[in-house]
């Protein structure tokens, strides 16, 4: 491997990447909630001030870090760029699409339809652009996280669906394949690009993508609890966020994306488990179920993933004997 060509993390690792990064992202839902619940701010300036906070802690990080002259230059400008403008624009249109989309058809409703979405979306583009193949383990895994989700979702309330909502939550569903196609795409080849700068330059598009809909929508809350609003915001913004979404880009790089899309749907059961244990919600037996077959889904995709990349070293293994 030549000098200037970057060293993609293991799989292994970017497994264990994509579970943290899941998990963290289920706990802003929680952490936005108590925004809600003692401020007037809005889930689109909500998730401008996200955008921003984690700009300004993955900036303050890369400036204390060495340089990395070496892996920057793995990438060519014309491919960072579009990393750049495609990351922040898929994730400009995935959160602005989702909150619309709960505005208009619900929570249960939106969210099903995003998350349940996005893992059908994201295979069926991998085959096509890609070729990457599920199996048949890969489709039963995939199948029983969609069953979970569900369950898992609407097994409480139950919801109103309005056509609207439910394209918006398809048009946000479609933001999110894009950044897990592209991601992965332009990390195939082992040039998965700087984790941590695209994440950075991915947030400074998402923040000037929403900036219009905050100022709209009033961008500074108004709150009896200003320094709680300011230390949850704080939350949401480094570990959801800025660690969340750096660990997230960096394990999609390596792992297949219908494997990325499923063990993202460890977001709503971090959320569920958070809901019953921090927010005092009752924990029924639709909480309980559909967390268990998610996990199962995950778990079980997981090693398939793992066992088919020990299978690849031993194949270059053999080739290189």
């Amino acid at each position: 491997m030549s000098g200037g060509q970057s060293v993609g993390p293991s799989v292994g690792r970017s497994l264990f990447y994509l579970v943290v990064a899941g998990v963290a992202w289920g706990t802003a839902g929680a952490a936005a909630s108590l925004v809600f619940g003692v401020s007037d701010l809005g889930p689109l300036a909500l998730s401008f001030w996200r955008c921003v906070g984690g700009l300004v802690l993955l900036a303050g990080a890369l400036a204390l870090r060495p340089r990395r002259g070496a892996v920057m230059a793995a990438e060519s400008r014309r491919r960072r760029l579009l990393r750049i403008l495609g990351t922040g624009t898929g994730l400009t249109v995935f959160q602005s699409a989702y909150f619309a989309a709960v505005e208009q058809t619900g929570l249960a409703v939106g969210t099903v339809v995003t998350l349940g979405a996005g893992p059908v979306l994201i295979a069926v583009g991998a085959r096509l652009t890609m070729g990457e193949r599920l199996g048949r383990g890969g489709v039963a895994a995939v199948a029983g996280a969609l069953t979970g989700l569900v369950v898992l979702v609407l097994g409480g309330d139950g919801g109103t669906v309005r056509p609207l909502g439910v394209a918006l939550a398809l048009l946000s569903a479609a933001g999110y394949a894009a950044i897990t196609l592209l991601t992965r795409r332009l990390g195939r080849d082992g040039r998965g690009g700087d984790a941590l700068a695209t994440t950075a330059w991915t947030f400074a598009v998402g923040a000037v993508g929403l900036l219009p809909f905050a100022l709209v929508e009033g961008a500074l809350p108004h709150t009896a609890e200003p320094a709680r609003v300011f230390w949850l915001l704080v939350y949401v913004a480094a570990v959801p966020t800025a660690l969340a979404y750096a660990l997230y880009f960096a394990g999609a790089a390596v792992v297949r994306s219908a494997t990325v899309s499923v063990i993202m749907l460890l977001e709503p059961v971090s959320a569920a488990v958070l809901a019953v244990t921090a927010l005092d919600e009752r924990l029924t037996a639709a909480t309980v179920a559909g967390t268990l077959v998610l996990l199962v889904a995950v778990v079980g995709l997981a090693w398939q993933e793992a066992r088919q990349a020990a299978l690849r070293r031993e194949a270059a293994a053999a080739l290189a004997g």
